[in-house]
């Protein structure tokens, strides 16, 4: 059964496609002319030997690392389209997670002055999260995200079945991801998830009411603040300390458990700022710590982690800019100083990790 959520936008109102075979809406895009950027691992485990025969020049092969997401790949792709001729009625298909869709999005954005793209996210985050909203981010040297604009996809079809062939930790993730937008709506479904944790852990086609829901929240908001002004803002919750993890462990941990982490730590400031009262900083911590990825938190570089603080896009002169909480449903915007007092103070947070 195909199921549908339509976004406004406007840029171009766009479709999020529920469906059951992915395969069919591939069939029409490639009949339909259009170039494929596809994931290594998403290629060998679906496209490889399947029933999808791809011709060699319809396709690109892209590693899903931090460091494709930059300019230099996608001017690679950009001559690639030139050679082969890609007109603007022809679209750009991103195959894979959020670095795939990352990647399509930017280039397909400034290639003839932008052509159409459409997606098939294949990670919980994606599906999740990013496949809407429009937001391209490409990184510069170790500043992430520092370089992109809006620009939305045509169609995105979301199929659940791309869920069965993930790590655990990508599934960890996008729960991490998941979370961010159920704290911000202070959604009931939130303790049902974590309560059904290990079994979506090992099932993660049980997602899919989850998944929906996240969508639906995140619907509401980008509708209204499309191009982050205002209350769009505080889906940063988690994400400026979520960033600067991953940047100070080299991306060993991944997105939406650093995100994870990073609410935590915008909680255990908002009780320093006696925001929330420490019942409430641990009633909330009981339910991200589920989530908490498996690190060594005794190697991390606290220095590396303040660095990139100091250089995240939302800051104001010397001021982090980042959002905080007065409990689930409430989440503030606010600038901190960016000085030895919150360097102590996150540096006392990521001690209490090492116990």
């Amino acid at each position: 059964m195909t199921t549908s959520i339509s976004i406004a936008s406007s840029i171009r109102n766009y479709t999020v496609n529920i469906i059951d075979d992915f395969s069919k809406p591939l069939r029409n895009e490639l009949n339909s002319g259009s170039f494929f950027i596809i994931d290594s691992n998403v290629y060998e485990l679906y496209l490889e030997n399947g029933n999808i025969n791809l011709p060699v020049d319809t396709f690109l092969i892209v590693e899903a690392n931090e460091r494709n997401k930059s300019l230099n790949k996608c001017k690679e792709i950009v001559e690639i389209l030139v050679e082969k001729q890609l007109r603007r009625n022809q679209r750009i298909v991103a195959f894979g997670g959020g670095i795939i869709q990352d990647i399509t999005a930017f280039t397909a954005s400034i290639y003839l002055r932008g052509i159409e793209w459409s997606f098939f996210p294949t990670t919980l985050l994606a599906q999740a999260d990013s496949c809407i909203g429009g937001k391209t981010s490409i990184n510069l040297s170790s500043k992430k995200n520092i370089i992109g604009n809006f620009y939305p996809p045509a169609d995105i079809f979301l199929d659940i079945c791309f869920l069965n062939t993930l790590s655990k930790d990508d599934i960890k993730s996008g729960i991490g991801e998941i979370l961010h937008f159920y704290f911000y709506s202070n959604n009931p479904l939130m303790s049902e998830m974590m309560y059904s944790y290990d079994d979506l852990i090992t099932n993660p086609k049980r997602m899919l009411k989850y998944i929906r829901e996240s969508l639906l929240i995140k619907k509401s908001v980008i509708e209204t603040d499309e191009f982050d002004k205002d209350e769009r803002n505080k889906f940063n919750y988690g994400h400026t300390f979520g960033h600067a993890i991953e940047t100070a462990t080299d991306f060993e941990i991944k997105h939406g458990l650093a995100v994870t982490v990073g609410i935590d730590l915008a909680n255990y400031i908002s009780k320093y700022l006696d925001l929330i009262n420490s019942e409430l900083y641990n009633r909330m911590k009981s339910i991200v710590k589920i989530n908490f990825p498996v690190y060594d938190w005794s190697s991390f570089n606290i220095d590396l982690f303040f660095k990139a603080l100091k250089t995240d896009k939302k800051n104001k002169e010397n001021n982090l800019g980042c959002i905080l909480t007065e409990g689930p449903g409430c989440l503030v915007k606010k600038f901190l100083p960016i000085d030895e007092e919150l360097k102590k103070l996150m540096s006392n947070y990521f001690n209490r990790l090492k116990r």
